[in-house]
């Protein structure tokens, strides 16, 4: 055989070796019978301007360690997303109160199924429960809440959604946080581009990871050698909700909390999370649990939703840490109480004051306002009752000797306006 001939062969089993290794580094599409959503036609202008986005975006996004292989191939189907935008700045014009909330967060449908699912991924759950310490209802709980057990992953292709935001710039830095963290992701090839769905701000999977809670918590539990979340098999998404649970404080039996009931004369000034005691502390009080028995043991705060006319939850340390999966008491409630009912346990016994007036978010911002104005508020004016809100406003309630609960009403707003 010639020199020629003996280097061209050499060659092409080069070719074949690195075609070979490159074919074995490429992402395995998900087993997801999801079809991503379709991009509606943006703007010449707006497409122009993301498309000059991605070229400015590539040497930052290589800098924190994405190759440029992973970065152009994933990057061919960026695109601007005029849904997206339009999601982002929607708000709804009322807050739906904490009791309709959790009429739909703890249905009978989402009840019914949540006990199917038990039952069906029972040996599943058993080993998860086991490896992490968390009770297989409140993973289930989250799997409901986040998407209805699976039903509602999302159909929104994650680059294109996430890109948009980066570009967008009104949270800019958070969102090219996340779109570097889903390149790595591609770039580890736990999926590819093409079947990396999920929600319109990037949130992906059975149980909605952000790209960097992903990176940070996501877990192989199937051990096929990719943390797929996308797929229809969960298990891999159900064992690394436990995971994030786990590594967020979740105490392995340890309960969550308990709906109690609080004695006459109570001092409502300790309600709320920065108040913390001990449960024999409550105990001693005359705090009792609803439905008889002990109080769970723990060091616990005790809080109040509705405000004084509502029930009353003792939550303890598993409490906050589904706090940080979402920072949302009617969240962490949600999946609480989802938990108890998939488990065959009583739901929320205290009644709901369901004549409560909604207030707008203009009601709600002009609160935030008129707090700011007597001294007592100095965080953002955006009508969301967050916990910075609830302590003003119990600070001014204890100012003018009423009930210090923290909920916001018309009554208050009538107040504050006086």
């Amino acid at each position: 055989m010639s020199v020629s001939r003996i280097t061209l062969c050499a060659a092409l089993v080069g070719a074949l070796a690195s075609c070979a290794s490159s074919y074995s580094r490429m992402p395995v599409s998900t087993g997801s019978t999801v079809t991503p959503a379709a991009i509606p036609a943006a703007s010449a202008s707006d497409e122009a301007g993301l498309q000059q986005f991605v070229q400015s975006f590539r040497p930052r996004a290589l800098s924190s360690g994405v190759s440029a292989s992973t970065y152009d191939r994933a990057m061919r189907i960026a695109r601007y997303n005029p849904d997206v935008i339009r999601l982002d700045r929607k708000q709804a014009e009322f807050s739906r109160p904490v009791w309709l909330y959790l009429d739909s967060a703890v249905s009978d449908a989402r009840i019914s199924t949540g006990r199917e699912k038990a039952a069906q991924f029972s040996s599943t759950m058993s080993a998860i429960e086991a490896r992490y310490g968390v009770p297989r209802e409140i993973v289930l709980a989250v799997w409901g809440m986040e998407s209805n057990f699976g039903a509602n992953r999302g159909k929104m292709q994650i680059i294109p959604s996430l890109t948009t935001l980066a570009y967008d710039g009104r949270r800019g830095e958070m969102f090219q946080n996340q779109l570097i963290a889903a390149l790595k992701i591609l770039q580890a090839g736990d999926t590819d581009a093409e079947h990396m769905l999920g929600s319109w701000a990037g949130a992906m999977g059975h149980t909605q990871f952000m790209p960097t809670s992903y990176l940070e918590y996501a877990v192989d539990f199937t051990g096929d050698g990719r943390r797929d979340i996308w797929s229809d098999d969960p298990t891999d998404a159900l064992a690394s909700t436990a995971a994030y649970l786990a590594r967020n404080g979740w105490q392995r039996g340890q309960a969550w909390g308990a709906e109690v009931k609080l004695p006459s004369g109570f001092n409502m000034g300790q309600i709320g999370k920065s108040t913390r005691k001990s449960s024999g502390n409550w105990a001693s009080q005359g705090v009792t649990r609803i439905g008889g028995g002990s109080l769970p043991s723990g060091n616990g705060s005790i809080i109040m939703p509705a405000g004084a006319n509502g029930p009353a939850f003792l939550i303890l340390d598993n409490f906050r840490s589904l706090l940080r999966y979402n920072n949302s008491d009617n969240y962490a409630l949600g999946v609480s109480f989802l938990g108890e009912r998939i488990a065959g346990r009583s739901g929320i016994q205290g009644g709901w004051p369901r004549n409560d007036r909604p207030l707008s978010t203009s009601e709600r911002k002009e609160i935030q306002q008129r707090l700011r104005a007597k001294g007592f508020y100095d965080d953002e004016i955006d009508g969301l009752f967050g916990s910075g809100t609830m302590e003003a406003v119990v600070a001014y309630q204890r100012s003018i000797g009423v009930t210090p609960d923290g909920y916001p009403t018309s009554i208050l707003l009538d107040q504050l306006r006086r």
